[in-house]
């Protein structure tokens, strides 16, 4: 057996449970909830809720839903199903969204794209678009 070997058969029967014992180490800390914490939470949790399904209500939404094959009363049974981080998360998502699309940034985003792709075609010499690449190859 090679030294290399030996060594990193030693580095391996060290590290492996010393690894294992870290990953199942934990801490748990238990605390005191104050009432007020659990009421904001479960108020916030109903808003978002709220929020959701008065989105699912609206007419345009209902259409596009339609138009995707997606029954309205099957989107609202699974909102209705979210937990409470995922309904919240899912009206914060709601809120910071654009009103009509942004259709500027994918265009944008598909001009970017053709020209890296003309680009890295170009660099491999595949193609002859750009004349700042240099193509002098040996």
């Amino acid at each position: 057996m090679r030294p290399s070997q030996s060594f990193s058969r030693l580095i391996a029967v060290i590290l492996i449970p010393a690894l294992l014992v870290c990953a199942t180490a934990q801490s748990t800390v238990a605390a005191m909830v104050a009432t007020e914490r659990v009421v904001a939470e479960t108020t916030a949790a109903a808003d978002a809720r709220g929020k959701v399904a008065t989105f699912l209500d609206r007419e345009d939404v209902r259409d596009v839903l339609e138009r995707w094959d997606v029954d309205p009363a099957e989107a609202k049974a699974r909102a209705a199903a979210l937990t409470d981080a995922e309904a919240a998360d899912l009206a914060a998502r709601l809120d910071s969204m654009p009103a009509g699309g942004n259709s500027i940034g994918i265009i944008i985003g598909a001009i970017l794209l053709v020209f890296f792709v003309l680009l890295i075609t170009d660099l491999l010499g595949l193609t002859n678009i750009f004349p700042f690449i240099n193509k002098n190859r040996h």
